[in-house]
């Protein structure tokens, strides 16, 4: 079955360091915690915000070795107003066993506010 695992993260900067760092820090936790492997991993989105243009975060998933042949696609979220600004939002889609409250998604920095119900006691 192919399961979502999510997460996300926000950066303070527009930089490409600062995201390339922030994605790279994101996708590593994700992939530990849901002990992903990149032959299992169907394909990746990764959305940013409007305001986060100096750099594709996809660079970040080609620093892990064996992940070269995934494919990646960025896109822009849609500029809702008042919504969570500089915020990178990974989707996983992958094969697993696991069942839906067994998955770990991920949310980090100021991102913790998109979901606090499923970051309560974690990290």
């Amino acid at each position: 079955m192919i399961r979502g695992v999510r997460g996300a993260i926000t950066v303070n900067e527009n930089s490409e360091t600062e995201i390339v760092a922030a994605t790279e820090r994101l996708l590593k936790i994700m992939i530990d915690e849901n002990r992903i492997e990149p032959d299992g991993v169907a394909s990746v989105f990764i959305s940013v915000t409007e305001d986060i243009t100096a750099a594709f975060p996809a660079k970040a998933l080609r620093l892990f070795a064996g992940w070269e042949y995934v494919p990646v696609m960025c896109m822009r979220e849609i500029p809702v107003p008042g919504s969570l600004e500089k915020c990178i939002r990974v989707m996983l889609h992958v094969n697993s066993s696991s069942r839906q409250d067994e998955i770990s998604h991920i949310y980090l920095e100021e991102a913790v506010r998109l979901r606090p119900d499923l970051n309560a006691g974690k990290l």
